[in-house]
């Protein structure tokens, strides 16, 4: 199957195959074909397996356009929101789509005004509540999603999401996405759905079995110092870093080329011919290192990446699996190292138990332990060295001037000097050290929360920016 058998609108095609997409993956396959027939659909899917596509491309594909918000997302949190947000834009930018995003924390008359002007909105629950009660939008979708239920009942949502649909109309097509079905979430598809289909795409690995997975704690001002160490000592011979934003992809291709390494960045706010200069690069062999956003490596195919590194460990469990897939391909193994602080541990938690495979916790290499690596690399790569005729003749001319024991100590002396080991000795946390954030963190999911829906401390879509 290809996604021309959708029959979908020229211009989503268009976006499809910019996009990079090659085939349908198996939730879309089954779950576009029952909405675009106007079928309410209840999903059980793990993240990364292309839920936001089997609903986004449908819904793009029927929406009719008439200046109002017919199509209401609405997902757990902001970053999900925004990451939603954008792929939905991205799917239909030929349409002429305009898209919204609502949720704590931001402007209540800028994102007014936005929905305003805007087919698809993206919202959070508290937030799109706030807005609802106080009377301050009315929205009349013909399509409403919810995305990622299980994980807003896990945050004490469900009441909210409860009093929204008391403000959206009955006279709409309902599509629910959950990666688990606990009761909660099938007594609420039972409110809030019409005799729905019901689709389950429940593998456990969604990722490739070639893809070794290991993650190193540091602390933040560590992250630069750490890379370096980890690049030095894996190696890699074609890696791609991942940053969350296009400031910090331009400013580590900066420092990593300050300090010697072959690499280049990639966002989407590079004109086009850049961009294309960059992958054609990277795809021969020209470049070592590419460092890019989520967005700007979607549909890359370089079967070849040894390494791929997570300078920031992604808001979601769906964007790791976007970003670790890119190595691993055509049946080759490849090597994923996500870089986390003591901070982001509850995030590392909830990607490993979404994408439902392990991550090794490493420490970063002493520079002791990089030293041997590299001259063991030495080692092999003198040993197997081809002896040719220009060599047998540059002995000869040092033989002359020199001992051929003081050459050979003068040879290793170049190779020694060009080997130094930057930073500290001992960078990040030992493994006693993340044993115990890792028990600290689970003790902390482990406790009960208190206070029901509107429990604070579970709602990530904050009311009010936190004052640091």
């Amino acid at each position: 199957m290809t996604f021309s058998d959708f029959n979908l609108k020229p211009q989503i095609m268009k976006a499809i195959e910019e996009a990079g997409f090659k085939e349908p993956s198996p939730i879309q396959k089954q779950a576009i074909p029952l909405i675009l027939e106007g079928k309410d659909i209840v999903g059980q899917a793990h993240t990364g397996t292309g839920k936001t596509a089997a609903f986004a491309l449908p819904i793009l594909n029927k929406l009719e356009l008439d200046g109002t918000v017919e199509a209401l997302i609405i997902v757990p949190t902001r970053e999900l929101a925004t990451q939603v947000s954008d792929e939905v834009y991205r799917l239909g930018k030929y349409l002429g789509i305009k898209t919204a995003t609502v949720y704590g924390g931001s402007s209540y008359s800028r994102q007014i005004n936005h929905l305003q002007h805007a087919s698809v909105a993206v919202a959070t629950p508290g937030r799109l509540l706030d807005l609802l009660k106080s009377g301050k939008i009315e929205l009349n979708p013909s399509f409403v999603v919810l995305d990622e239920a299980d994980e807003m009942l896990d945050m004490g949502f469900l009441d909210d999401i409860n009093e929204i649909f008391s403000y959206l109309p009955t006279n709409r097509q309902t599509l629910l996405f959950s990666a688990t079905m606990p009761q909660a979430i099938k007594e609420l598809a039972s409110k809030i759905l019409h005799s729905p289909e019901f689709i389950s795409i429940t593998q456990k690995e969604v990722t490739n079995k070639n893809i070794k997975q290991f993650y190193y704690v540091v602390d933040e001002r560590e992250r630069d110092e750490a890379l370096i160490r980890l690049l030095d000592y894996k190696n890699p011979n074609k890696s791609i870093i991942f940053c969350r934003m296009k400031i910090e992809v331009d400013r580590l291709a900066e420092f990593l080329k300050a300090q010697g390494y072959n690499a280049k960045g990639l966002h989407g706010d590079m004109q086009q011919r850049q961009r294309e200069d960059v992958i054609r690069s990277f795809k021969k062999g020209n470049l070592e290192i590419l460092i890019a956003t989520d967005v700007a490596a979607r549909g890359l195919d370089i079967s070849d990446v040894t390494h791929v590194f997570n300078y920031h460990i992604p808001f979601d469990p769906e964007s790791y699996v976007h970003r670790i897939g890119r190595t691993g391909r055509a049946g080759r193994e490849g090597i994923a190292i996500s870089l986390v602080t003591p901070h982001e541990f509850k995030q590392l938690l909830r990607i490993q138990k979404e994408v439902g495979s392990s991550l090794i916790n490493k420490e970063i290499p002493t520079s002791a332990e990089v030293k041997n690596q590299k001259q063991k690399s030495v080692l092999e790569q003198v040993l197997s060295q081809e002896v040719t005729t220009e060599a047998i003749e540059l002995v000869n001319l040092l033989e002359a001037e020199a001992d051929i024991s003081e050459v050979a100590l003068k040879l290793a002396a170049m190779v020694v000097k060009n080997q130094e080991i930057a930073g500290s000795d001992r960078i990040g946390k030992s493994l006693k050290e993340i044993e115990k954030l890792l028990e600290q963190t689970k003790r902390e999911l482990s406790r009960p929360s208190r206070g029901g829906g509107r429990n604070q401390r579970y709602r990530r879509d904050n009311r009010r920016p936190r004052r640091r």
